[in-house]
C-alpha cells in the first residue's frame, strides 16, 4: 500500500505580517523624521545667519530743490528720518519733510539768539547732535535741533524746536574779541571745550566748566584759556567728545595735543601722516573718538589710533583704505559703529567699515559736488547738500562689523597693542566695539573636550574592559548599573559642585591633586605587584574576579595621604604658596576654575557614555573566540589584547566618539566651572569660553535681529558642524574597522 505525503502547509499569521510592517513602517518614519528635524535644524540656522553676509546698499529715497537764497553750513536729520534740518550762514534753521505725503515741504524756519555776525561753523561727535557759530567777536554759541513729540486727533505730529545746551548763553572763546575764524568744540555733560583760530591766527583752547555757587546756587563758569603753538597754517581742528584730546591739521601735519588739563594743554604727537606724492585733505575722528582717519588726495584714507610702545602710547598708522582720487574728499562718521563715509566733489559716495577692513559699498548719488553730509542716527539713510539740491538716501548696513575675516583671522581693535583673537560682545559704554570673533570660542570648546576625555578615556576605557572581560559576573551585575545610573545626575549638578566645591579644593590643595594623580597609579601598580608574591593560599581567598575590590582602601589610603602631605610639600618645594610660584617663577597665570577642573568634572559626566557602550562592545564579543584562543595557550592578556579588543574595536571607537560628541556640546559644566574667559591658552590652570556655554549665557541679553543675535546662531551653526563632523568621521571608522575584523 502506498501512501502520498501530503505537503507541509506554512500559513502566515496575518496578524503578525501586520506587526511586522508597522514595526517596519515604524522605524522608517522615524529614521526619516530624525533626518527631516536635522535638515530643518541645518537650514533653520542658516536662515538666521544669511543676512549677515548680506551686501550693503544705498538707495535714493528723493531730491528736494531748495528755493531759499541760503547758504548752509550744516545739515541733520532726526531719528525716525522724518523731518531734515539745514543750519543758514545767518543763523537760521530751515526743517523739510523728507517722509510721507508732504515730502519735500518747507515746514518751519526757526532762528538761533546770536549776539553778533556767523564767521564759523562746526559741529559735535555725532552721538552728541549739537552745532556751534562761531561769530566776529571772539564767541561761540551752542545749540541743538529738536523735536516735541505730540499727538493731536490720535496723530503723531513733530513739532521742530531750537535747544541751546548753554542756556543760551554765549562762551566767550577769545577774550581779545577776535572773530573766529575756524573752531571745534565738545560739550560734554558739565565740562565745554573750544579749539579756535582767531582773525589774527592765534590758536585758543578754552575750557568751560560749569559750577554751581554754594550760596546763590547759581551756575558760574569756570574758565580756563591756554594759546597752542602751531608752525604754519591751520587748516582744520577736532577735538575728542571728552576734550582730552585736540587735533589740529597744519598742511601735512597733524597736531595732537593732550587737552585733559585745560590750564597744561601740551603737544601730545606730531604726526606726519601724508603719503609720498599725495596731501592730506582732511581729517575726522571714528564713532568713540579713539580713532583719527586721514585722507590723502591720491585715494588712500588711513586710520589712526594709540598703541602701547617702547616709548608709551603713541598715535599709529593702523590700516589703510582706497577711495577715488579726489582733491576734496570729506570724511564722516556714524553715531555708534566704526563705518565711515567719503564724498567728493564728482557726487560719489563711498562707505567704509574699519575693523573688518570693509568697503561697504561706493557708487555716484548726485552729478554736484558734495558739500554738506549727515547720517541718520540709526544710520538707516543720510542726506547729501550739493548746491541747491537736498538728496534724502536710504542706507541698508545692518552688519557691517561681519565678514570671515573678522570672525575666523586676527583683528587689530583699537588701544590693542596688536592684532588678536577677541570675544567680547557687550560693553557698559557706547564707545565700545563690539568683537565677534569666533576663534577663541572655538578654541575652547576643542579645549574643554581634550582635556575632558584625556581624563575620562583612560578611566572609561580600562574600567570598561576590566568589567566585561575579567570581573565577576555578580559583581559585574552590580558595578555596570551603578557606572550607568552616573550618567543620570543632571550636568548642572555637576557643575555646581565643580564650580562650588571641587575648584576650591583644588586651588587650596593643588600639591596633593598632584601627587594623588602621580602617587595613585604606583600605589596600585604596587598593590598588584605585591598581591602576585603572596602565597597562593592567601590569594585563593579571595574570589575570581574579585580583585578590584582590594584596590578600594588602597585608592582612600593614598588620597588621605595626599592631602595630609599637602601643606609640607606645599611649604617644601614651592615656598608656601604654590600659586604665587606659578606666577612668579614659571610665568602660569592661575584661575581657580580653570581646565584642570572642568576636565575632571566634564571627564566625570562623560565617562558613564563611553563606560557602558564600550562595556557592551566587549562584553558581546563571541565567546568562542576566547574560549578559542585560551585553549590554544594564549594567556588571557594576550587573548583580550590581539582578540577580543580588535573584535570590539567598532563599538570602543564609538564610545570614545559618543563621548567626544557628549564633551563638545556640554553646557552647563562648562558654564559653572571655567569662569567663562573666552582665551587662548592651553594651559591647564586657566579657564576658558565654550560655544555651547557662550551661546547660553549672551543669547537671553542678545537683541533679536542683531549681529550678536545672528552671530551666536552662527556659533550655534559651527557646533552643529563640530558634531556633525565628529559623527561622520566615528561612523566611517567605525565601518572600516568593522569591516576589517567581521571575519575573526
Amino acid at each position: 500500500m502506498t501512501s502520498n505525503p501530503q505537503k507541509p502547509s506554512f500559513k502566515t499569521d496575518r496578524s503578525r505580517l501586520f506587526k511586522d510592517r508597522f514595526a517596519q513602517f515604524g522605524i522608517t518614519s522615524g529614521g526619516v523624521m530624525v533626518l527631516v528635524a536635522l535638515l530643518l535644524i541645518f537650514f533653520y540656522l542658516l536662515y538666521v545667519v544669511q543676512p549677515i553676509f548680506e551686501s550693503a546698499k544705498v538707495e535714493k529715497r528723493m531730491d528736494i530743490q531748495l528755493t531759499q537764497d541760503k547758504t548752509y553750513l550744516g545739515v541733520g536729520v532726526e531719528e525716525q528720518t522724518e523731518i531734515a534740518y539745514l543750519l543758514g550762514s545767518r543763523g537760521s534753521v530751515d526743517y523739510y519733510q523728507i517722509k510721507g505725503e508732504s515730502a519735500g515741504k518747507l515746514l518751519d524756519t526757526l532762528d538761533v539768539e546770536l549776539d553778533g555776525n556767523v564767521t564759523a561753523f562746526a559741529e559735535s561727535a555725532p552721538f552728541l547732535g549739537q552745532y556751534a557759530f562761531g561769530l566776529d567777536n571772539g564767541q561761540v554759541q551752542l545749540v541743538k535741533p529738536m523735536f516735541t513729540v505730540s499727538f493731536p486727533g490720535n496723530q503723531r505730529v513733530l513739532t521742530p524746536r531750537l535747544s541751546y545746551p548753554l542756556n543760551a548763553k554765549q562762551l566767550i572763546v577769545d577774550e581779545q574779541g577776535q572773530a573766529i575764524r575756524k573752531f571745534a568744540f565738545s560739550h560734554f555733560e558739565d565740562k565745554t571745550a573750544v579749539v579756535a583760530q582767531t582773525a589774527d591766527k592765534r590758536v585758543i583752547f578754552a575750557s568751560f566748566v560749569a559750577e554751581e555757587n554754594m550760596f546763590t546756587g547759581e551756575v558760574e563758569w569756570a574758565v580756563e584759556r591756554t594759546e597752542l603753538d602751531i608752525d604754519g597754517r591751520v587748516d582744520e581742528l577736532l577735538i575728542s567728545p571728552d576734550t582730552s584730546r585736540t587735533f589740529v591739521r597744519s598742511a601735512n601735519q597733524v597736531y595732537v595735543f593732550d587737552s585733559r588739563y585745560a590750564s597744561e594743554v601740551e603737544l601730545f604727537q606730531l604726526l606726519a601722516a601724508n603719503e609720498e606724492n599725495a596731501n592730506l585733505v582732511d581729517m575726522n575722528l571714528l564713532a568713540g573718538a579713539n580713532s583719527l582717519m586721514l585722507a590723502n588726495d591720491n585715494g588712500e584714507v588711513s586710520q589712526w589710533f594709540e598703541v602701547n610702545t617702547d616709548d608709551g602710547r603713541q598715535f599709529a598708522k593702523i590700516r589703510s583704505f582706497e577711495t577715488p582720487k579726489s582733491k576734496q574728499v570729506k570724511l564722516f562718521s556714524e553715531y555708534y559703529r566704526r563705518t565711515f563715509f567719503t564724498t567728493n566733489e564728482n557726487g560719489q559716495l563711498g562707505l567704509y567699515y574699519t575693523t573688518s577692513e570693509a568697503h561697504l559699498w561706493q557708487g555716484k548719488i548726485t552729478d554736484k559736488a558734495v558739500q554738506k553730509f549727515a547720517v541718520a542716527p540709526r544710520a538707516n539713510a543720510a542726506l547729501l547738500l550739493a548746491d541747491d539740491t537736498l538728496t534724502v538716501v536710504e542706507l541698508h548696513n545692518e552688519h557691517p562689523e561681519v565678514t570671515w575675516s573678522a570672525l575666523w583671522q586676527e583683528v587689530w581693535y583699537e588701544g590693542y597693542p596688536e592684532p588678536a583673537y577677541t570675544w567680547q560682545s557687550t560693553s557698559a559704554s557706547d564707545d565700545f566695539e563690539s568683537k565677534f570673533s569666533l576663534v577663541p570660542i572655538s578654541f575652547g570648546t576643542i579645549k574643554a573636550a581634550l582635556y575632558a576625555m584625556l581624563f575620562a578615556v583612560p578611566i572609561a576605557l580600562a574600567s570598561a574592559i576590566y568589567t566585561a572581560y575579567f570581573m565577576s559576573s555578580e559583581l559585574r551585575r552590580v558595578v555596570k548599573p551603578t557606572v550607568e545610573i552616573m550618567e543620570a545626575l543632571p550636568t548642572v549638578i555637576l557643575g555646581f559642585l565643580a564650580g562650588l566645591w571641587l575648584a576650591p579644593l583644588i586651588e587650596t590643595h593643588l600639591p596633593a591633586v598632584v601627587a594623588l594623580l602621580v602617587l595613585l597609579p604606583i600605589a596600585m601598580i604596587a598593590t598588584a605587584f605585591g598581591w602576585t608574591k603572596l602565597p597562593a593560599k592567601v590569594r585563593h581567598v579571595v574570589p575570581e574576579g574579585w580583585h578590584s575590590i582590594l584596590l578600594i582602601p588602597v585608592v582612600l589610603i593614598v588620597g588621605w595621604i595626599s592631602f595630609a602631605m599637602s601643606a609640607g610639600i606645599e611649604s617644601w618645594l614651592f615656598g608656601g604658596n604654590v600659586r604665587q610660584y606659578l606666577t612668579n617663577e614659571l610665568g602660569l597665570t592661575f584661575d581657580q576654575r580653570n581646565s584642570l577642573v572642568v576636565g575632571i568634572a566634564m571627564g566625570f559626566a562623560v565617562i558613564p557614555t563611553i563606560f557602558s557602550i564600550a562595556e557592551d562592545a566587549v562584553f558581546s564579543v563571541p565567546k568562542h573566540l576566547s574560549n578559542g584562543s585560551l585553549a590554544l595557550g594564549a594567556t588571557q592578556w594576550q587573548t583580550l589584547v590581539r582578540v577580543v579588543l580588535l573584535t570590539a574595536s567598532p563599538g570602543i571607537f564609538s564610545a570614545v566618539m559618543m563621548g567626544l560628541g557628549r564633551a563638545v556640546g556640554e553646557t552647563m559644566i562648562v558654564l559653572m566651572a571655567t569662569g567663562n574667559t573666552p582665551i587662548m591658552d592651553w594651559s591647564i590652570f586657566q579657564g576658558m569660553r565654550t560655544l555651547a556655554a557662550n551661546i547660553a549665557v549672551e543669547m537671553p541679553e542678545s537683541e533679536v535681529g542683531s549681529s550678536h543675535y545672528r552671530i551666536l546662531f552662527l556659533a550655534a551653526f559651527v557646533l552643529f558642524i563640530f558634531t556633525f563632523v565628529f559623527n561622520t568621521v566615528a561612523e566611517f571608522v567605525r565601518q572600516q574597522l568593522r569591516e576589517k575584523y567581521s571575519s575573526m
